[in-house]
């Protein structure tokens, strides 16, 4: 296969002009779909990094009375942020995958139309 005009053609088509409100619905319906999960991910994700962060500054003395107990402390708050960052990304799939089953028939009747009507 010429790659070079495979790219050549998904470029043109990136920059053709998109007269059908069809192709502009769908792009809003895949946003839409889409949007809620990764909204999701970054605030969870910013928050148990911020987590993980405060109890890494507990378990080093950074912050805190420098106690064993503070010691403690931090390494528990640490774990529960590291878990926090570990589940993010299953719980992006399980809500992106909710996303999409909920749109998904709008979503592939709208790119049938879009496609039956390139083909004819």
């Amino acid at each position: 296969m010429n790659t070079d005009k495979i790219y050549a053609e998904q470029l043109a088509n990136e920059y053709a002009p998109k007269d059908t409100s069809k192709v502009i619905a769908l792009r809003k319906l895949d946003a839409r779909a889409k949007l809620p999960a990764t909204v999701f991910v970054y605030t969870f994700g910013i928050a148990a990094a911020l987590v993980a962060g405060v109890g890494m500054c507990l378990s080093m003395q950074v912050i805190g009375s420098g106690s064993t107990a503070m010691m403690v402390l931090g390494i528990v708050i640490g774990i529960i942020g590291l878990v926090g960052m570990g589940v993010n990304y299953p719980i992006y799939q399980k809500l992106l995958a909710k996303g999409k089953k909920k749109y998904a028939y709008e979503i592939l009747q709208l790119a049938r139309e879009i496609s039956d009507k390139q083909a004819g």
